[in-house]
């Protein structure tokens, strides 16, 4: 564990300059569920049946919502499924107008978000919830491999119109 932190600790000195500077994000807000993934929701027949786990639900930047749940969607072992993320960011921009400019600024919120949040450790220790541990190694890979990836990542997400 120790390792790790250190390694993280590296990490956000070597791109602390990147941290983002406007205290606003970009592009349209609107309703969001704040956790769509895929453990919150109910298939039957090959249909939604229900989406759950409503807690989060407020307004938001749609930006912070389409890159929050493209990264747990489409989260591989080995990084993102690039291609998976590019059609869903795609379908989305069919329904919902948001311009490259915000969707970046998604990505480099959520990327510095996930750089300087331990809140794994915090439901660990603070709240003896061992529930995420598991998480916690997971979230450091994706995060080394997006570090690395930036430019695909960003491409990703802004290359769809």
């Amino acid at each position: 564990m120790t390792d790790l932190l250190d390694r993280r600790v590296a990490l956000i000195d070597r791109y602390a300059a990147d941290r983002p500077t406007a205290d606003d994000p970009d592009g349209p807000y609107g309703w969001t569920h704040g956790d769509l993934q895929y453990r919150n929701i109910i298939w039957r027949d090959d249909r939604i049946a229900a989406v759950i786990d409503w807690d989060r639900i407020r307004v938001r930047p749609f930006a912070e919502e389409i890159v929050r749940t493209a990264t747990i969607q489409f989260e591989t072992p080995h990084g993102l499924d690039l291609d998976r993320v590019a059609a869903f960011v795609a379908g989305y921009r069919s329904v919902i107008p948001i311009d490259s400019a915000a969707l970046a600024d998604g990505v480099h919120r959520l990327w510095w978000k996930r750089m300087s949040n331990f809140w794994h450790l915090v439901y660990h220790y603070d709240r003896d919830d061992h529930g995420c541990d598991d998480l916690f190694l997971s979230g450091e890979a994706m995060l080394h491999w997006w570090t690395a990836h930036r430019p695909q990542v960003y491409d990703a997400f802004t290359s769809a119109s």
